[in-house]
């Protein structure tokens, strides 16, 4: 069997990358490439792709967002996230939503290429350092920390608050409508206990979710 693979990054020369590499493997086609997570959901959908290589990071809608509209797809690909960021959350997140395998940009080209191989099968490769995370969050049984009750869009739209940025400007940024973002932003309030934004984002700054320097600018 043949493994149709749609890379998804916004950098041209990554995806050139994954293209070379993957064409050269028997038994794996690149079915096509996507620059944002709006353009990788269209592709997924006409394409049907059996494992989908997916950047956390993108424009119009990233690949948290892209892994969550997948769960509602009928014939939903297998996706290994392929990423330079390793933070707890994001893995974490990630894997819930449905991603098999989280390896960071680093990785060897062989491994990547196992990782394909093994989403076709339903099987996951990931890295050291994120079977680590995994396991700690095991061996923490599940207690709850202070942004757990928050679902990763809501996340996102929190970090966005933590950002300043206002309704109109997450709608764009998340790829939503402005009442969506507003019931997103009232959600956030009140499963945290908060009266407004400002203490919203005074939250994401305490909880790490966004770096001081980008909250200041």
């Amino acid at each position: 069997m043949t493994i149709r693979v749609l890379i998804v990054d916004d950098h041209e020369v990554v995806r050139q990358g994954l293209r070379f590499v993957l064409e050269q493997e028997e038994g794996i086609e690149v079915a096509g490439e996507s620059g944002d997570g709006a353009a990788a959901l269209r592709a997924v959908r006409a394409l049907r792709p059996d494992v989908v290589l997916l950047d956390l990071v993108m424009p119009v809608m990233d690949g948290l967002a892209v892994l969550e509209r997948l769960r509602a797809e009928e014939e939903r690909p297998e996706v290994i996230v392929l990423t330079s960021f390793l933070e707890e959350d994001r893995v974490v997140d990630a894997i819930r939503l449905g991603a098999l395998s989280y390896l960071p940009k680093t990785t060897a080209v062989d491994q990547v290429v196992e990782a394909v191989r093994a989403a076709a099968r339903g099987g996951s490769v990931l890295a050291p350092g994120i079977a680590a995370l995994l396991v700690k969050q095991v061996r923490q049984g599940g207690r709850p920390r202070p942004l757990d009750p928050l679902t990763p869009r809501e996340r996102q739209v929190l970090a966005a608050v933590a950002r300043g940025r206002s309704n109109s400007e997450i709608a764009r940024e998340l790829g939503l409508g402005r009442e969506t973002v507003k019931t997103h932003v009232s959600s956030v309030l009140a499963k945290l206990g908060l009266a407004d934004r400002t203490q919203a984002a005074i939250f994401a700054l305490q909880q790490g979710l966004v770096p001081l320097d980008e909250a200041l600018g």
